[in-house]
């Protein structure tokens, strides 16, 4: 029987978005600038909910949930993309490579559920307005929080465990920014049967499941606002839960596009630059998306920049 040459591995390579070191010096100020605009555009949203006691309501609690995981969701892979192009090294230690890939897919599936959990709560809230005080309480607010932050630790940590058991042979090249797990399970020698089986239960459970749940809560969303009569109430029953639509549209879309497109192959730098939508651009997207369209917000960091209590 032929036997391969399985190796213990001490590090991988991160190929990057660009080989072109022309380009290297670029990449770093456009990477840079949105790691700076994603993280100062999330903390003011943190910083407007926690000081203003107006915003201390559901809604604004899981959008301060929300933008904290966007800064940990870009600061997973971020940093130390920027730090190999700073010092020309394309290396990722083993064990750097599979505490990125537990921290990417937990803050990952976290976003998912935070955007279902959000879109229930529009849900009640134009569906139920009577019984929204009641139905979302702190007591369902903090449960809900929790439950997504268990479930999501859960799956990263048996997705990292997986990983974990897998052999490498030579070629530990990995066509993106960062260990990404699916490229990863892709240059492994060894079965991957049990892993495929595992993405591909979590993909079902953790990434179809949320969308559909989401995909159900606005449907009953639109047919309480066509219900209503008047033009002005229809308008601002669509204003509350505009922005998170198009949230839920730019991250789902983004991923859909980066998973199921022919062209997120192996052997392509494709996959891995669609990888930057929704990884790098999403999160620096959100703030402004939830507050240019918000009043309460707006005035909130206008007062505080004043330095008005």
């Amino acid at each position: 029987m032929e036997t391969k040459n399985y190796t213990q591995i001490s590090e991988f390579h991160l190929l990057g978005v660009s080989k072109d070191p022309r380009w290297q010096p670029i990449l770093f100020g456009l990477f840079f600038s949105m790691y700076l605009v994603t993280v100062l555009g999330n903390l003011l949203i943190i910083l407007a909910t926690i000081s203003d006691s107006h915003l201390h309501t559901p809604m604004y609690f899981f959008l301060s949930n929300l933008s904290f995981v966007d800064i940990c969701f870009n600061s997973t892979t971020v940093p130390k993309m920027l730090l190999n192009i700073q010092t020309g090294s394309k290396a990722i230690k083993y064990e750097g490579c599979i505490m990125q890939i537990f921290f990417f897919i937990l803050f990952g599936v976290l976003d998912n559920f935070l955007l279902t959990v959000m879109a229930y709560d529009r849900y009640v809230a134009i569906c139920h307005p009577l019984r929204y005080t009641a139905i979302m309480s702190h007591h369902l607010c903090g449960l809900l929080v929790l439950a997504s932050w268990i479930t999501s630790a859960l799956n990263s940590l048996l997705q990292s465990l997986m990983a974990l058991r897998l052999s490498f042979c030579t070629d530990l090249e990995i066509p993106h920014f960062f260990c990404e797990l699916n490229q990863v399970v892709l240059l492994a020698c060894s079965d991957t049967f049990a892993n495929d089986m595992v993405m591909y239960f979590a993909a079902g459970l953790l990434f179809c499941g949320p969308l559909f749940a989401i995909l159900c809560s606005y449907c009953k969303i639109i047919s309480s606002i066509r219900a209503i009569s008047s033009a002005q109430g229809k308008y601002k029953a669509f204003s509350t839960c505009a922005s998170h639509l198009l949230v839920v549209s730019l991250f789902y879309c983004t991923c859909l596009g980066v998973y199921f497109s022919s062209s997120a192959t192996h052997n392509s730098h494709s996959s891995g630059i669609a990888s930057v939508m929704y990884s790098v651009v999403t999160p620096m997207l959100n703030p402004f998306i939830y507050s240019l369209r918000n009043k309460d917000i707006m005035g909130t960091l206008r007062r505080l920049f004043r330095g008005n209590p």
